[in-house]
């Protein structure tokens, strides 16, 4: 029997990695991670939005750590809050012990949240913020009403719930989940007030307990509008359903201020928060009710523990969340947010004008933009006569593949470090950490343009010789 030491994982070769990953984690994912250049290589330590080699390689990350990282990887700030919190020999678990790190990191929520947004409940994954916050809605209507409704291009997660009202492509089984989940169009009032219609009572009163809704998507990189948010008050005003806000991605300055429903005159009932919460070091999420909402599900002494999980409230996740709020409120990131959106739209207009038959579009809001590529399948014919039949019948393939090719080569050829989303548009996506600088932003651009000028058919064709024809061979 062979156990692996502290000192033995970080002198693991790249290969020995992929072979655990096969052979312990996942062989599908090993084999997902290896199709990229950054999955050849072993990161010794991050800083900031810089990734630093064992080899000495310093590669700029914008990924933002699809959504963690806004603050940057191991802020200093961070680091001390928790190395303190251990040096001190904090408590961390307080079932029946007043917790004074989860009192104050309520507090602070509270204080920035509008109106009566005042009681968290913290949990772990943004999915299982999203089960709490349907759970809660489900309860303030004591079970007596079936329905719950969602937008079609949406994303709230993977477990049985959440996973139900989460419509992207990527999901390519259906698993059971929760009765009475129905669909609306995002942006069409009109979409949501015919359900309202359909789904009543026998006494005609409504029979959805509530509406949830992304302000901001970050899978479509679609907002939606003020117009819209203001509609679904209106209508969860009127008929009693709770309204349900999901930030767990693009709140916490990503898209242009503290959340992204401020833009906007609308309160939720119950708000969903999570990845840039923990400050890239903590996993912890919440789901944020309103007082009376908290106080009709949850707010006697006989209801108070209907929801509780193992790791909630834990000291040292509470206090990484509290200095990490505090970092982002103290160093002006809703500025940062707007500032780089600035810069971005004036970048991408330039670059979409120099490459017009190669970048269909750039859109996004604050930190979180995606770059959509035109896409010639002419010129890709001779290369997909060589691929299965199985992979061409995903009609997203030439998308796809161009895409890969592109982050790839910004990896290989430009020390760029980035992904793309993978929903019925699939672009290039710039998603850095907020503490970015204005030349680091540059650098990004600069090699994008350096990848457009040398075409998108020689990029392509490289990423298909070096790696996807290996991978089917």
């Amino acid at each position: 029997m062979k156990l692996y030491s502290l000192d033995d994982v970080h002198t693991l070769a790249p290969q020995d990695v992929r072979s655990l990953y096969k052979n312990y984690v996942n062989p599908g994912l090993e084999n997902i991670l290896y199709s990229f250049a950054a999955g050849e290589d072993l990161v010794d330590y991050a800083e900031g939005v810089w990734l630093h080699y064992r080899d000495g390689r310093k590669v700029l990350d914008v990924s933002g750590g699809i959504g963690v990282l806004t603050l940057g990887h191991n802020h200093p700030r961070i680091l001390k809050a928790r190395t303190q919190y251990q040096a001190q020999k904090r408590m961390e678990v307080h079932k029946t012990i007043f917790s004074p790190e989860m009192a104050a990191l309520s507090h602070n929520l509270a204080q920035l949240l509008p109106q009566d947004l005042d009681y968290p409940y913290f949990c772990n994954s943004g999915a299982e913020a999203v089960e709490g916050a349907m759970k809660m809605a489900y309860k303030c209507h004591d079970g007596k009403r079936k329905h719950i409704l969602h937008a079609g291009d949406s994303f709230h997660g993977k477990l049985l719930g959440s996973g139900g009202m989460t419509n992207v492509l990527e999901q390519s089984f259906k698993f059971p989940t929760i009765p009475g989940i129905k669909s609306f169009q995002l942006n069409s009032l009109e979409s949501v007030q015919e359900l309202v219609r359909k789904l009543r009572q026998p006494n005609g009163d409504s029979d959805i307990y509530a509406i949830i809704c992304e302000p901001f998507n970050a899978i479509t990189l679609t907002a939606a509008t003020d117009e819209f948010l203001s509609g679904l008050r209106k209508i969860c005003d009127e008929e009693d359903i709770l309204l349900i806000l999901d930030e767990v991605f693009c709140g916490w300055c990503k898209t242009g201020n503290l959340f992204r429903f401020m833009d906007s005159d609308v309160v939720p009932d119950i708000l969903t928060t999570s990845k840039a919460l923990g400050g890239g070091k903590s996993s912890i999420s919440a789901y944020i009710a309103r007082k009376r909402v908290l106080k009709k599900a949850y707010g006697s002494a006989s209801t108070a523990t209907l929801h509780s999980t193992t790791y909630n409230g834990f000291g040292e996740e509470c206090i990484t969340a509290l200095e990490a709020i505090n970092v982002m409120v103290e160093d002006d990131f809703v500025g940062k947010s707007r500032a780089l959106e600035t810069l971005v739209r004036e970048k991408g207009r330039a670059l979409a004008a120099k490459y017009p038959e190669q970048i269909e579009q750039i859109r996004g809001a604050g930190g979180l933009h995606g770059v959509f590529l035109t896409q010639k399948e002419n010129l890709l014919q001779s290369l997909l006569a060589k691929l299965p039949v199985k992979m061409l019948q995903d009609q997203r393939f030439i998308a796809k593949i161009t895409v890969a090719s592109v982050v790839d080569w910004l990896y290989r050829k430009h020390d760029i470090f980035t992904f793309f989303n993978n929903n019925r548009d699939v672009g290039v996506l710039f998603s850095p950490s907020l503490v970015i600088t204005p030349e680091e932003t540059n650098l990004f651009f600069e090699a994008l343009d350096a990848t457009l000028d040398h075409g998108l058919f020689k990029v392509t064709a490289e990423f298909f010789k070096r790696k996807i024809i290996k991978t089917i061979s």
